[in-house]
């Protein structure tokens, strides 16, 4: 954990904060078996540090809106880096797309979007396709079901990387 510059506490504590949110700072103090006031004053220090980039709800869209989520695989048709910044300054402007990874090997990035309808999904397709963005060619994947969302453990991913 050196390598971080966290010890052992600040890992409890940011795995306290990601699995449960905003918690009181008694409540926060309880999970990582330590007093309020260091614990507090911890907290602070790794959202100074950059360690917390915020809390969300996780909302039950299903219950609350129809909408079509879309899994969508693109390839580039150029590799210079000034293609790879185009699209992906474009991408982050886009409330449609609600994950986008950059990946190596067959195709350039894989994203998750949400739309309220497929013919919505395919205006932005489209839309996408015009904005001269370099696509050379693009799969899709309609998900049909949420069977996992979540986010890594983070004491196992510290605790594997160390070995």
């Amino acid at each position: 954990m050196k390598k971080l510059g966290l010890d052992a506490t600040d890992i409890r504590i940011l795995s306290a904060v990601q699995q449960h949110g905003q918690l009181s700072k008694a409540r926060l103090a309880e999970l990582v078996n330590l007093s309020p006031t260091p614990c507090w004053a911890r907290l602070d220090r790794l959202k100074t540090a950059g360690y917390i980039r915020g809390y969300h709800a996780e909302l039950a869209l299903e219950r609350i809106v129809d909408f079509t989520q879309v899994v969508v695989t693109v390839s580039l048709g150029s590799h210079r880096k000034a293609e790879f910044d185009r699209f992906e300054g474009y991408i982050r402007n886009l409330d449609e797309v609600t994950d986008c990874i950059a990946t190596g090997g067959g195709v350039d990035y894989v994203m998750k979007t949400a739309t309220p309808s497929l013919a919505a999904f395919q205006a932005l397709i489209d839309e996408m396709l015009s904005s001269d963005l370099a696509i050379d060619r693009y799969m899709i994947y309609i998900a049909t079901r949420q069977v996992k969302t979540s986010q890594p453990n983070l004491t196992k991913l510290i605790t594997k990387s160390q070995k």
